[in-house]
């Protein structure tokens, strides 16, 4: 948020900045109240619950996280007024990476995004007030024993959908076929749609080492409608093997 950013412009003090933020999420919290009618207590469930999902391994916003008995059409109502309020991204599951992503969409199968990556942090953190500048250094340094890739995925989905993206991802949970189980973090389309050749898979990587066993399936599986296979790492720009290596801050190209 700008505001965040002009406090630690003019004090360089990361305490100021979190008071920033935490004011812009109590902000959302009584829009949410005020103009959520008639499902309030629903949207609030789902802003709080979206620090949890994107801490888990894969990602998937489970409602059952919020109550046993939650269906999807009785939160959907919800859903969207996080979308539309710009508090939340929403990403699809495309069943079939095929040349209309929407086409194949599960609306049911979704990761739900903070539409600031900043306040996604302060979000996470709120047990005890304002956030120590001590927790943000060494989140800065990568010295904080949690899940950053969270942060990374959710940086990299806000900048997708900064330059027009649509956010998609792919997955394939089957318990019959190893060679089709996969998860893909995120799928672009390229600009101009032909018969072939049309789909961009992206797995985003926070640390070091890594695995990339999902995207060379899905290379292997959908080389008809593969475009650009993308890595966006914390390393440097490289291409290997067909697949072209991105530095995080290089996402907004795409």
């Amino acid at each position: 948020m700008p505001q965040a950013v002009e406090e630690y412009v003019k004090t360089k003090d990361f305490n100021n900045v979190d008071k920033v933020k935490r004011n812009i999420l109590n902000l959302y919290r009584a829009d949410i109240g005020k103009h959520a009618e008639g499902y309030s207590l629903k949207v609030e469930s789902i802003f709080d619950e979206i620090p949890a999902q994107l801490q888990k391994h894969e990602k998937k916003f489970k409602l059952s996280s919020i109550s046993k008995e939650a269906r999807f059409r009785e939160y959907e109502d919800a859903m969207f007024w996080l979308k539309d309020a710009m508090i939340m991204n929403p990403c699809y599951n495309s069943t079939a990476p095929n040349i209309g992503l929407k086409l194949n969409t599960d609306f049911m199968t979704l990761k739900c995004y903070m539409a600031d990556t900043g306040l996604l942090i302060s979000h996470s953190f709120d047990e005890n007030g304002i956030m120590a500048e001590e927790i943000y250094k060494k989140i800065l340094f990568d010295k904080l024993e949690f899940n950053e890739g969270m942060i990374i995925e959710n940086m990299v989905a806000q900048m997708l959908i900064t330059v027009g993206h649509k956010l998609y991802f792919y997955s394939n949970p089957s318990r019959t076929d190893a060679s089709n189980r996969m998860e893909i973090d995120f799928l672009i389309a390229k600009s101009k749609i032909s018969n072939r050749h049309n789909i961009s898979p992206i797995e985003v990587k926070s640390g070091k080492n890594y695995t990339l066993s999902s995207l060379n399936k899905f290379i292997k599986k959908y080389k008809e409608q593969l475009y650009i296979p993308y890595v966006i790492h914390t390393g440097d720009f490289k291409e290997e093997n067909g697949i072209v290596y991105l530095p995080i801050y290089m996402t907004g190209l795409l």
